[in-house]
């Protein structure tokens, strides 16, 4: 815990009560809502993409060779050792930061939407280097605190130096592209690593102050999100401009009942849902799967956020730690903000549903993370000897 003479060890010496079950769970759980979002999104995209592209298999396509690519990714990674990230965590880390400020060089970002986030690599790929600063600074930062809090001396205050900083420079040159949405996700990201080594409240409360301050200050500087802001608070009042996505998402969720009204059979993707196989794809899932499907796409969320809190509760190792709780973090506050939206509980961010909406960047990225998770998850002791053991009862049989 921490105290006023400095952070002491939180995590007792003992068994970790951790089995294979959990790996096969976070497997599962990542599997299943990989499939969800490429069946939705084969079905809300094909009158985008034919009208686009005069072909209304393209975005499934591509979609499905960023997931193939993904998949490979993070299986590579979920087999690498924990000291390999140690080491050449602060290298990933330069080179995000790198990317990040070449994004916002105007011959070398491209700007969608309003935002410049993107750089192009080659024909229609393009590269959004925020999620790459997502995944570096959640390994970097567990990194260096898993180093820092190993001395008894060292305070709360001093741990702050340099994962704090950093964190906010990855977070300017964030908002400097016009992407507030990914900063309320690198935000939280950050604080969860300051949790999990046991800083004090008023941390917190400090920071949520600040933040809160921050976003309805950069709200009120572009006239997109102030519509974005007063679609929220009266979507039919504004159902003309911006509240005409979040009124109809919330048309398709209504319309989809218990069990939905058949897959394939969404009649908002025809032009009246803007963004159907991306930020709102959800609404697509309740339209045509109904409560079920959400429900299901919930569980499996919910699942990766069980995994990795039973880890980051009974793990003995700190990095382990950090990466479980931060992982955890992004994965749920970004499926938070992104269903919030879609249900108008929340203003529209434009951030996407890990690992069910279009996008290549994040769903690349989103699997590398949990191929970070499934290594140190791997690398339990007793994970690890659970996994050998099913493997060889399999392999005797």
């Amino acid at each position: 815990m921490v105290t006023q003479s400095g952070v002491k060890n939180m995590i007792p010496v003992r068994q970790p009560d951790l089995s294979g079950k959990l790996y096969y769970a976070l497997v599962i759980a990542t599997f299943g809502l990989l499939f969800i979002g490429m069946v939705m999104i084969l079905s809300a995209s094909t009158t985008v993409s034919y009208k686009q592209f005069n072909n209304q298999y393209i975005i499934f396509l591509r979609q499905l060779m960023f997931a193939a690519i993904g998949v490979v990714i993070m299986m590579a990674i979920s087999r690498l050792p924990k000291v390999f990230f140690l080491k050449w965590s602060i290298v990933a880390l330069i080179i995000s930061i790198v990317l990040l400020i070449l994004v916002l060089i105007p011959s070398i970002g491209i700007s969608v939407a309003g935002q410049r986030n993107w750089i192009s690599l080659w024909g229609p790929f393009r590269l959004q280097p925020s999620e790459v600063a997502k995944l570096t600074l959640i390994v970097w930062g567990s990194a260096v605190l898993s180093k820092q809090i190993r001395s008894k001396t060292t305070t709360w205050q001093n741990l702050l130096i340099p994962v704090f900083p950093v964190g906010l420079i990855i977070s300017v040159l964030v908002i400097a592209e016009g992407d507030l949405g990914t900063a309320l996700i690198i935000g939280p990201i950050l604080l969860s690593l300051f949790y999990a080594v046991g800083a004090p409240l008023k941390l917190f409360t400090w920071s949520a102050m600040a933040g809160l301050l921050g976003i309805l200050y950069l709200s009120i500087q572009e006239t997109y999100r102030i519509q974005r802001f007063m679609s929220w608070i009266s979507p039919t009042v504004e159902n003309q401009d911006a509240g005409w996505q979040v009124t109809h998402g919330k048309y398709a969720l209504a319309s989809g009942g218990w069990t939905g009204i058949g897959l394939g059979a969404s009649r908002e993707k025809w032009g009246w849902l803007p963004a159907a196989h991306t930020d709102f794809i959800f609404a697509v899932v309740g339209e045509e799967l109904g409560l079920v499907g959400t429900i299901i796409v919930l569980i499996f969320i919910g699942t990766i956020a069980y995994v990795s809190l039973t880890l980051a509760r009974e793990t003995n190792d700190r990095f382990t730690k950090l990466i479980a709780t931060s992982v955890m973090a992004w994965i749920v506050v970004q499926s938070i903000i992104n269903i919030g939206a879609v249900l108008g509980l929340l203003p529209v961010t434009g951030v996407p549903l890990p690992l069910v909406s279009y996008g290549g960047s994040s769903l690349i990225f989103t699997l590398a993370a949990i191929g970070v998770l499934m290594a140190v998850l791997r690398a339990e002791p007793t994970v690890k000897a659970d996994l050998k053991k099913k493997k060889s009862s399999r392999v005797n049989k």
